[in-house]
Order: structure tokens, then C-alpha cells, then sequence
């Protein structure tokens, strides 16, 4: 005699049905890695040193993140109380959704933009606000600045920004963030070390401005998955109240600790991707590709209806680069990492050759000024 079994009809909370996921295509990444903005070499030879005196008794310690924050917040200037470090910039991004959000409050960002933005806003209320760039893909200041309500509670400015590499200045970012004392303004200063410009040293006076970093690009630590928070001290203890003590692992906080300390290597690689990234841009204006100058370790192109045949013949060509179609605003673009030296020779070779593969031909550029794309709220 059988027995009926019944299907669990157990269901998430709705903002978990309603959320977009997110699926990175990871899969067979094993030629240059010219997709993901990563660092394309290697870590401080003092990260490497570093993990091989990791030992045995170590790895079975809960690790310590506080020593840890003590030496990073030296390294910029400021107190403890003042760095949170966080499983990432994705855990971060997390952090504050859920520090600073309740459902019906309103959060405001610019796109496009980092995906997570909208993962996280929407994990926890329907108020995603989304300002739109124009044609340009420049940051729309006027229309975020005209975009904040009485409901905004957090809004989350990149700059530079990915998928752009667009900036919003510091006058900018201080104008949004005096302009909603009620809410907290986020600078992602992900890539950070390939502009130059911070807010970090405004902390002090702008009591709502929380800076993120990361140590995956310039640094080279993606794969340990670490990132910080900086800001008022006061709202750094509601996020270290919503973290786990031990989000960010032991591997990680020792290589760190090291990885800091060498700035005269994470300045060459810094400066290796300046350099790169104009011969990138020089070379696409040979190729006769137009892209959006970029502040950051990436370059936006515009490729047009070919932009998923470029990807696949850059595939076939031993380069991987990112199809950013997807992206509002960036339909025909493609996005292609700066790697250091002979990287980006291979990288244009690469280019030149699917280009010529794929039978591309410039598009032609319109005289007629680009029409401004209204900035109206988008609530999902």
C-alpha cells in the first residue's frame, strides 16, 4: 500500500518571489580574463608569501576581524570604530539594505549600475527608485538630486561607475548627499585606485556619507572575498549590529594585513592599468569602435546589433569580454577589462580580428543631440 506524499507548499517572503537573481557566467574562464574588471596578474608577492605560513592550527580558529580593522583604518586615516570590513562589496551592499531599509521606504540609484544595487534594495522594500543616464552614460546629478523624496532613505552612488566607468565628482556626491540629511548616501569607490578621487576624507563632516571599497580589483583578492565600510562611527555600529562577527575569513584578514602594507606594488599595478587603458582606448579609436572614456579598469564599447557575435568570436580568440546589453541604456555594448602589458596587445589583437570575423562595420553617429531620458521613479 502506497502513501501519498504531499509537496511542501512552503513559500519565501515576497520580496524574495519578486527579486531578480543574479547569474554569473563563470563557466570556463580559462583563457585572458578580460570579463570580470578583475585584477589579470596576481596579489602583492607579500600575499603569496603570507599564505604559505598559514598553519594547520590556524585554519581551525574563528577568525579576528578587529585587529585587522585597527590596521586598515590606519591605512586611511581613520578611527576603528570608523571601518567595518565586510565578505566583499556584495556583502556590504547587503549590509546596508538591511541597516537602513524597511519596507515602503523609498532607495535611489543611478543606472545603469552594479546589478547587486537592485538584488539588495529589493530583497527588502518595493521602493527601488532608478534614475536613468541619457544617451550619454554620463551621472545624471540634476535628476538623482530631483529624485530624492521625504521616503529616500539610502542611496548608492559608484563612481566610478560599472558598467560605465563614468564618475560622479566629489562637489557631486557631498551636493547629493547635504541634499538628504534624512537618508544615507553610499559612494562605491570599488574602483577607486584607477581614478584617484575619494570622498573618504569627507566622512568626518558629512555625517550620512558611507564609503565601500574593495580589495578584489587593484588589490587582487577576489577570490577571498573581502571589502570594507567607512563612515560616521555612529552608523557603523547599526551595520556591525546587522553583521556577522565572522563574515570575512581567517585566509583572508591575514593576507590583508600584508596586502596593505605594499603600496609600492598595488601603485605599479594602478599605474599599469592607466597606461592600458589609454592604449585601449587609442587602439579602439584606431579600430574605429566608439566607447565611453572610462575612469576605471574596464572600457565600455559600442559594438551595436553584432554585440553577442564580438563576445562569442572574442571567445574563440582566447579573450573572454562582457556583453553588457542587458544593462539599461547600454543595448549594443560591450564591456572589455584592462589587463597590464602584453594583456591589452592581446586584447586589441583579439578585437581586430573578431571585428574582421564578424563582418562589423562602424555605425554611423548621428548629428541629431541625444534625447535626455526622463529621470521618473520606477517603483518594483
Amino acid at each position: 500500500m502506497s502513501i501519498a506524499i504531499e509537496t511542501a507548499t512552503v513559500k519565501p517572503r515576497r520580496a524574495v518571489l519578486e527579486m531578480p537573481e543574479y547569474h554569473p557566467p563563470l563557466a570556463g574562464r580559462d583563457v585572458l580574463r578580460l570579463d570580470f574588471n578583475e585584477n589579470t596578474l596576481a596579489p602583492s608577492p607579500l600575499v603569496m608569501d603570507r599564505l604559505k605560513q598559514i598553519t594547520a592550527e590556524g585554519l581551525t580558529k574563528y577568525p579576528e576581524r578587529e585587529p585587522v580593522e585597527r590596521k586598515v583604518a590606519a591605512h586611511l586615516g581613520l578611527e576603528p570604530a570608523q571601518v567595518l570590513l565586510t565578505n566583499g562589496v556584495d556583502e556590504a551592499i547587503h549590509l546596508m539594505c538591511c541597516a537602513f531599509l524597511d519596507e515602503g521606504d523609498e532607495a535611489l540609484i543611478a543606472t545603469p549600475s552594479f546589478f547587486m544595487y537592485d538584488v539588495n534594495i529589493r530583497m527588502m522594500t518595493r521602493g527601488l527608485v532608478k534614475v536613468q543616464a541619457d544617451e550619454t552614460l554620463e551621472f545624471p546629478f540634476e535628476r538623482v538630486l530631483a529624485a530624492i523624496s521625504e521616503r529616500t532613505k539610502l542611496i548608492i552612488i559608484p563612481s566610478p561607475n560599472n558598467p560605465t566607468g563614468a564618475t560622479a565628482s566629489r562637489a557631486q556626491l557631498l551636493a547629493v548627499a547635504n541634499a538628504a540629511p534624512h537618508a544615507v548616501l553610499m559612494a562605491d569607490e570599488a574602483y577607486f585606485h584607477f581614478h584617484g578621487e575619494t570622498v573618504i576624507g569627507d566622512t568626518a563632516t558629512t555625517p550620512n556619507l558611507i564609503v565601500a571599497r574593495t580589495f578584489s580589483k587593484v588589490y587582487g583578492l577576489a577570490n577571498l572575498r573581502i571589502g570594507l565600510l567607512a563612515g560616521n562611527a555612529e552608523l557603523l555600529k547599526y551595520l556591525r549590529k546587522v553583521s556577522s562577527p565572522y563574515n570575512v575569513n581567517g585566509v583572508a584578514l591575514d593576507c590583508l594585513s600584508v596586502a596593505i602594507e605594499d603600496d609600492a606594488y598595488i601603485t605599479w599595478y594602478a599605474d599599469q592599468i592607466r597606461v592600458g587603458r589609454e592604449r585601449m582606448m587609442g587602439g579602439l579609436d584606431e579600430l574605429g569602435v566608439s566607447y565611453f572614456p572610462s575612469a576605471a579598469n574596464f572600457v565600455l564599447m559600442k559594438i551595436g546589433p553584432k554585440h553577442a557575435e564580438l563576445a562569442a568570436a572574442m571567445r574563440r580568440n582566447g579573450v573572454l569580454v562582457r556583453d553588457r546589453s542587458a544593462d539599461p541604456g547600454c543595448d549594443g555594448y560591450v564591456r572589455i577589462t584592462i589587463g597590464v602589458g602584453d594583456q591589452v596587445t592581446r586584447g586589441l589583437e583579439a578585437l581586430r580580428a573578431s571585428l574582421n570575423e564578424i563582418g562589423w562595420k562602424r555605425e554611423r553617429v548621428s548629428e541629431s543631440a541625444s534625447q535626455q531620458v526622463s529621470g521618473e521613479r520606477e517603483f518594483e
